[in-house]
């Protein structure tokens, strides 16, 4: 098949959705022809073709988020058996959703004069006119159009903002890791201390993931006790002077983004994910597939919880803005190595039953379904 995926940024380091989408296309270019429309990219997958679309940078987005509609659809209108869309745009027979619908954000819940509120803020805004409308065009039914959410709680919430759509769930995949390096290389590699425990953060947006929480629960456990931050650099400096401020500047490591965060999960001996909303979590799935035991948010917190018992394949936290919840689980799992060993067995078979090629074959059956 001749398949065009659209996307914004396709690299690996830009988030959940972003390695979604090129795990995704590398396991489906090993057998048909794929073409990337981006306006960001690395370059990750040497197998596929990139063509690189305009941009007016990343402000205004609401602005270039019509622009990339624009010229996705325009370079995509013909020549493909499907087109793939991971972006809000109108254009795509398959349309994978990776957060939570902006109309369940704004609207969920509210009745009366707290739902005419949000509408009258709504309409006028030209940057949430602009979110609401390509959001809609995403769930409009048309023929052949499938729509797929990330995880089964996302699904959910998709149908609660659109009751008229009909969704599928293809969660994410994972390749297991064959651990190539020790804990203590990984970690001279990464320039990280190779003495005591090392906890490890991986996300973009560390407010949203919950860093505020975990730092503050990093303090109330043994100064030998390293974090290891990977994601983006822009929130760095106000977390490293809260970092300070709690009198752990020495303990806290910001890595940045990481292309490959395998080494970071071959350095670390937990993985502490307190997010307060993710609609699957793919770092959580990725630190299973390197035996590494995980500490994630509960449901409704985080979608891959609802897959996952407490105790078994992970430790859940019922409130993650709670950070002494979060120190008392931390601890409990160092202190308990027998405990670390079991969510480590059982986290990697949780992974190696989801497989990016696993999730490869079900979408091609939606790309027969659209191109027929």
């Amino acid at each position: 098949m001749r398949i065009a995926i659209l996307t914004r940024r396709f690299f690996r380091a830009g988030g959940g959705a972003e390695s979604y989408a090129v795990e995704l296309a590398r396991a489906l270019s090993s057998r048909h022809e794929v073409h990337v429309y981006c306006q960001q990219t690395d370059e990750p997958l040497p197998q596929v073709r990139y063509h690189r679309l305009w941009s007016l940078g990343e402000r205004p987005r609401w602005i270039n988020q019509w622009v990339f509609a624009w010229t996705s659809w325009r370079a995509t209108r013909e020549g493909f058996d499907v087109v793939h869309s991971h972006e809000n745009t109108w254009q795509g027979q398959i349309q994978t959703i990776h957060v939570r619908p902006l109309r369940h954000s704004v609207l969920q819940g509210r009745r009366g004069w707290r739902w005419w509120a949000r509408v009258l803020k709504v309409v006028l805004s030209p940057r949430l006119l602009t979110y609401f409308y390509l959001e809609a065009a995403r769930f409009a039914r048309r023929p052949a159009r499938h729509v797929v959410a990330t995880s089964q709680a996302l699904r959910v919430e998709c149908l609660q903002a659109y009751p008229h759509a009909e969704v599928e769930v293809i969660t994410p995949g994972v390749t297991l890791s064959d651990q190539p390096l020790s804990n203590t290389d990984a970690r001279q590699r990464l320039a990280l201390p190779v003495d005591g425990p090392c906890l490890l953060f991986v996300a973009n947006d560390y407010a949203r993931k919950g860093l505020d929480a975990l730092l503050q629960a990093l303090s109330h456990l043994s100064p030998q006790v390293h974090l290891a931050v990977v994601g983006s650099r822009r929130p760095q400096a106000v977390y490293q002077a809260q970092a300070e401020q709690l009198g752990l500047a020495s303990r806290v490591h910001f890595l940045g983004p990481l292309s490959d965060v395998s080494l970071a999960y071959q350095a670390a001996d937990l993985l502490i994910h307190p997010t307060l909303e993710d609609s699957y979590a793919m770092v959580v799935l990725e630190a299973m597939a390197h035996g590494v035991p995980v500490v994630v948010s509960a449901s409704p917190w985080c979608g891959i919880a609802a897959e996952l018992r407490d105790g078994h394949e992970a430790l859940l936290l019922a409130d993650p803005r709670d950070a002494q919840a979060v120190s008392v689980l931390v601890q409990r799992l160092l202190d308990d190595a027998d405990l670390r060993r079991q969510l480590s067995e059982a986290g990697r078979a949780f992974a190696a039953q989801r497989s990016w090629e696993g999730a490869a074959l079900k979408y091609e059956a939606l790309y027969r379904q659209a191109s027929a």
